[in-house]
């Protein structure tokens, strides 16, 4: 497995991200807050967690939702995935969703979401009248079925 090199300053009042197993490719975040926070059905919420990093460039990190609270309460991060850019250096804020029917309360501490690394690769536009066909070609959307 590789690894990288990355700075961080905790100034929450929880422990620092970690991994729960040797095969985690994600390590918890963790909501920084003083009391629970209620996310009522089909809202919104931004959660600090007291996180700051410093990325190597080349690298971003990704939020992602939690898997146990998607399936058990439909606690997922809002935008799909959160992309932290490796020239960012404000805390680390967490968008939840509650795409739910019920209220849903966020503890001080509780893992609302995962980090994960990941290389950056930048891509150089090459201006074009039109493009190579394929065996696909245009055709999107279910195009190649359901199996």
């Amino acid at each position: 497995m590789d690894t990288i090199g990355v700075k961080l300053v905790n100034k929450s009042k929880f422990e620092a991200p970690m991994y729960a197993t040797a095969g985690s490719s994600g390590c918890d975040l963790r909501a920084d807050i003083d009391e629970p926070v209620l996310i009522g059905p089909s809202k919104i919420t931004l959660v600090p967690t007291g996180i700051y990093i410093g990325l190597p460039e080349g690298y971003e990190a990704q939020v992602r939702s939690r898997s146990g609270l998607a399936l058990k309460h439909g606690i997922v991060v809002a935008n799909g995935v959160g992309t932290i850019d490796s020239d960012y250096r404000g805390e680390i804020g967490v968008i939840i969703a509650n795409i739910s029917d019920a209220p849903y309360e966020i503890l001080p501490g509780e893992r609302i979401a995962q980090l994960v690394f990941c290389p950056v690769a930048r891509a150089v536009f090459a201006q074009a009248s039109d493009l190579p066909l394929t065996e696909r070609d245009s055709g999107g959307f279910g195009h190649t079925g359901n199996m």
